[in-house]
């Protein structure tokens, strides 16, 4: 030990100065701020490395897990969690119940019903709960709003009926008559004078929560981290002080509050909205003055995004939902709900609910991800995001409540206009490829089919009730890949998949570099493409192309070579085909000039681009 600590000593630690002075020169003249410093779509800049200088000003490390402002978890010994799977109960409350105590028995202990208003009775509680043990599995409902009071009052004299320790009882009834304006541009005002009664009616279940904050449903419409966190905040607070306003203790009505939050591929900025949100509930219940600090924590279950998920390639949302879950373990959340790979086309069977649980059972059991209360805790970087996170959700928090709050601001269309806004912003980098949705617009499988998978709309709340239209802007669902599947799907329905040929010729290493990123780019669109080695003509290569029934015929060389290449290529084609030239060379103006229309490279629109290629070879 001795002679390791004199080796050590030896050692002097470089000053963060020091680190940029050596990161300029390795730059070689390129600017750090461009290169290195991430520009985030939540409005700061990540650094690329942090040191523990970075931490000095910080409040995320002022305090132990279990301890307010509750940053760095509610739990002091583990981090356990909830599995839950969420069953559509229909009209069949047997059968639910059959399914129930089926996947009780796979490792769930979390139970979501979603019943419509017809099927809330004494008969179906009944049907639905035989045989299962309530005091060992958290019991969580969702049904029409205001059919949730009638819900709580026949839970509770079941409850009552069959002798359970009612102190002991987990769960949940989602009222949120908030999300239904945003979901179905309803007014729903005078349904949230029904929060009190719904309080009230299960007060002898005091770790029932009742006044739930679904702001998954911003996720799932495109919205940035902060912007569901912030927004995620004031709908909270708004119930909040709606409780408070009508009678209902502070103590008691923060403690009915739950946030239903979804989790999104940014794995690192997701571990820490869920500590960041801590931390600002925390700070806004206080200022209520509750009886205990265990008033202020908060209660998260995590839905993994359904925003980011394909129709083609679906087995990779497999990866997609699985890093969304470890952020969410990792953030130390209450519960969480794997959303299975194949929602955005059918109904989930029971092959795909089975892997979404066991996702969520290896990271327990063989990864060990329970044990251990706030991994991220320290990590400079993720307590950087922590702070940086909660300084850009508390920011959007505090221009809710100056402009009204998120009730009125609602009602007004102004948050979905703001979160339909992201979603808009997000396709469009999608189409341009500045978001990458893998699978889809980079790295598509190339002889994929859809074998008749169609997209799902999503749900529109209703539970089986009848739609209504809306009198209030709502927000727009659409996943980020929706707009090119449709394009695939189009391709797919046409009567003959359009055939793109590469003519690599020239300098092999860019011919096959952007022959593979043509490949790439067309098949996005459902195209056969075909890669070649290499041709010693141009003329060589056009033969060829006709001879594989070419419909595009790409040229793939260097830069410098196009002006040789190109304009010769393009008039021996003599248009029998489309010409596409890979890359957007000096000689580009020279080429448009003899005629040469189609480019393809990393600046143009992908989706654009594909639309309109579509559009002349699908006629």
């Amino acid at each position: 030990m001795a002679n390791r600590e004199k080796l050590f000593s030896e050692f002097q630690a470089p000053t963060t100065q020091e680190w940029l002075d050596k990161i300029e020169v390795d730059l070689k003249g390129a600017d750090f701020q461009k290169r290195l410093v991430w520009r985030t779509n939540e409005g700061f800049n990540v650094q690329p490395f942090y040191r523990r200088e970075d931490l000095k000003d910080l409040k995320t490390v002022d305090s132990l897990p279990g301890e307010f402002p509750f940053v760095r978890g509610n739990k002091t010994d583990n981090n356990l969690w909830h599995v839950r799977q969420d069953i559509v109960v229909g009209d069949d409350a047997k059968a639910a119940n059959a399914k129930a105590l089926d996947i009780l028995n796979k490792g769930v202990d979390s139970l979501g019903f979603r019943l419509s208003a017809g099927m809330v009775s004494k008969e179906t509680v009944e049907t639905l709960l035989e045989g299962i043990v309530p005091e060992c599995v958290e019991l969580n409902f969702k049904t029409c709003q205001r059919h949730c009071v009638e819900l709580a009052q026949i839970l509770v004299s079941y409850f009552k009926q069959k002798g359970y320790d009612l102190e002991k009882l987990e769960g949940s009834i989602n009222f949120d008559p908030m999300e239904k304006i945003l979901l179905k541009g309803k007014d729903t005002t005078a349904v949230l004078a029904e929060a009190k009664a719904l309080v009230e009616a299960l007060k002898e279940l005091p770790k029932f929560r009742c006044i739930n904050v679904n702001s998954v449903t911003l996720n799932n419409s495109g919205a940035y981290i902060y912007q569901e966190l912030g927004y995620a905040l004031a709908w909270g607070n708004e119930y909040l002080q709606q409780l408070t306003e009508a009678g209902v203790d502070a103590t008691e009505a923060a403690k009915r509050i739950k946030f239903n939050m979804g989790v999104s591929e940014n794995y690192f900025m997701e571990i820490a909205k869920f500590r960041a949100g801590r931390l600002l509930w925390a700070q806004i219940v206080k200022q209520y003055e509750p009886k205990c600090d265990c008033a202020c924590q908060m209660h998260v279950c995590a839905i993994t995004s359904e925003y980011n998920q394909t129709l083609f390639d679906s087995y990779v949302n497999l990866l997609r939902s699985q890093t969304e879950t470890m952020s969410a373990a990792i953030g130390n959340v209450d519960s969480i709900v794997v959303t299975p790979f194949d929602k955005p086309y059918e109904t989930p069977d029971d092959f795909s609910e089975r892997l979404a649980r066991n996702q969520q059972l290896l990271l327990k059991e063989e990864a060990h991800f329970d044990k251990l209360v706030d991994v991220g805790g320290g990590s400079y970087y993720i307590e950087h995001l922590t702070d940086a996170i909660a300084q850009q959700a508390w920011k959007l928090f505090l221009d809710v409540e100056e402009n009204g709050g998120f009730l009125a601001l609602a009602l007004a269309g102004k948050v979905q206009e703001v979160i339909n806004g992201s979603n808009d912003k997000r396709h469009a980098d999608a189409a341009k490829r500045k978001e990458f949705i893998l699978g889809t617009n980079q790295f598509p499988n190339f002889t994929e089919k859809a074998e008749g998978k169609q997209p799902v709309s999503p749900a529109c709340g209703c539970h089986g009730d009848a739609c209504e239209a809306p009198a209030i802007a709502t927000l727009n669902r659409s996943r980020m890949a929706s707009e090119f599947e449709a394009l695939r799907l189009e391709t797919e329905a046409a009567q003959h998949q359009p055939v793109a040929f590469m003519l690599t010729i020239g300098n092999l290493a860019m011919r096959q570099a952007r022959a593979q990123f043509s490949c790439n780019f067309l098949a996005c669109a459902g195209y056969k493409v075909i890669d070649n080695l290499g041709f010693k003509t141009v003329e060589e290569g056009v033969d060829k192309a006709l001879e594989a029934g070419a419909d595009i015929v790409v040229i793939c060389s260097s830069d410098d070579e196009y002006a040789e290449y190109a304009i010769p290529a393009f008039k021996y084609l003599n248009g029998r085909a489309m010409f596409v030239v890979a890359g957007a060379p000096a000689c580009s103006e020279d080429l448009k000039a003899a005629g040469i229309e189609n480019f393809i490279h990393v600046k143009v629109n992908q989706l654009e681009t594909l639309r309109q290629y579509n559009a002349k070879l699908l006629k």
